[in-house]
């Protein structure tokens, strides 16, 4: 079955560590060989070996519209002809910023960067320039990208420091970084207390998506912002996965919670390699070189990322029942997947929120890291091929979410709930 994917990552690992370019692509988590993807249109991915798949991750969330949208891919075509990088200003910068600064309130000045990983490695820098504190707090569970002070494991206790998660990253890096449950208001209290005046930042997902997606409970995000207001501490919100598509206004928006700065990639690029930070002009007004906070990027802007980020987002701007329709689309599939497992008397925890949503094979609501460790990995790795058998797509591991999007139609829908009723 799939002999060319087969025999792609055969070869890919010859020069390709792990045969892949980014590790959950691997299917370690899952069992078999990786697709190799050649090419995808609307709700569909069509692999190496032909097969087609209905698409639930999206490319880990920016194909928000489906693959291949006419009005992104339209915006690519014009830009193209005008050189692909000039490594200069361009006009698209401009009204790139603009336009993220309407639709987020929170969003006074923006900085382009190239992905979501140098968004967040940014903002913890600039948080640290701005207070002049070295410490960050961080939570179990959420993933920030590969930057040092994100590969950090929990300590034993609220006034420990954590230890690195991963070789190249100095115990230095580490003793910076607090690690923390998320959704554990109290020991955040705790964890500034005992580290009084030394925390720049408090940087976290408001809805997780790499622990299996995970909401804040309720008063989370209100208390946080509380306690940053109060210690001097800046709050940032990861918004890679949930800027622009949970609304509008990302995740900020839906809870009505402003933080002191956002990192955004995915949407923003239309699908293109793209990231951003941004937030209140008395703090971004630090980042070089307006401000002695340095951060550069040679590709930063690139005009065809920009060309196709604004087409993304000027028609999300523009159309405001895309949000009523994801979140009509993912509540069908998700109450057709609660009916079948309730009639299999399965033991499950089903996490959504707009157009992301989580099957965790567990019968204990999922909160925290801790809750989505004890789910049964062996039940979700049979379920994940069997899927992937029938041809939906799923993400690679219990621990990410699912994306849905617009092209997810009746006919979509229907032929995931089968897939989900013969494969439990």
């Amino acid at each position: 079955m799939r002999p060319r994917s087969k025999a792609l990552f055969k070869q890919a690992q010859l020069h390709i560590p792990g045969g892949v370019n980014s590790p959950v692509r691997a299917f370690k988590a899952v069992g078999g060989n990786p697709l190799f993807i050649k090419k995808a249109k609307g709700a569909y991915l069509t692999d190496e070996d032909e097969q087609q798949y209905i698409d639930m991750i999206n490319s880990w969330g920016p194909m928000i519209l489906g693959h291949a949208h006419p009005v992104v891919e339209k915006a690519v075509r014009d830009a193209i002809g005008n050189s692909l990088s000039f490594g200069a200003p361009t006009s698209r910068e401009i009204e790139m910023a603009e336009l993220i600064c309407t639709m987020v309130d929170s969003i006074e000045m923006v900085r382009m960067v190239n992905s979501g990983t140098e968004a967040t490695m940014s903002a913890v820098r600039l948080a640290r320039g701005y207070t002049k504190k070295s410490k960050l707090i961080k939570f179990e569970g959420n993933y920030h990208g590969h930057g040092d002070s994100f590969l950090i494991a929990a300590g034993s206790g609220a006034a420990t420091f954590g230890n690195p998660d991963s070789p190249g990253v100095t115990q230095g890096v580490a003793n910076d970084t607090l690690t923390v449950k998320y959704n554990d208001l109290q020991a955040v209290e705790e964890l500034v207390a005992a580290n009084k005046n030394d925390v720049a930042a408090i940087i976290l997902e408001p809805v997780v998506g790499n622990m299996g997606c995970v909401l804040p409970e309720k008063g989370f995000l209100e208390g946080l912002r509380s306690l940053c207001d109060k210690e001097n501490i800046v709050l940032i919100f990861d918004e890679v996965m949930t800027g622009f598509r949970l609304s509008k206004a990302g995740a900020q928006g839906v809870f009505g919670i402003s933080p002191d700065l956002s990192t955004f990639g995915k949407i923003i690029g239309g699908g293109m390699p793209v990231g951003a930070y941004g937030g209140k002009k008395e703090i971004m007004q630090h980042v070089s070189p307006s401000g002695k906070v340095y951060q550069a990027g040679t590709l930063s802007g690139n005009p065809i990322a920009m060309a196709a980020g604004l087409a993304m987002l000027h028609y999300l701007n523009d159309h405001a029942e895309v949000y009523e329709q994801l979140e009509n689309t993912t509540k069908k599939i998700t109450a057709g997947i609660q009916d079948i497992l309730d009639q299999k008397k399965l033991n499950y925890t089903i996490n959504q929120i707009g157009s992301m949503f989580s099957l965790f094979f567990t019968d204990r609501k999922v909160k925290n890291f801790d809750d989505a460790q004890i789910c049964d990995m062996d039940a979700f790795s049979n379920y994940f091929q069997s899927m992937l058998n029938k041809g939906v797509y799923l993400a690679p591991s219990q621990y990410e979410s699912l994306f849905v999007s617009a092209a997810i139609e009746e006919q979509e829908i229907q032929k995931i709930l089968e897939s989900v009723a013969t494969s439990l």
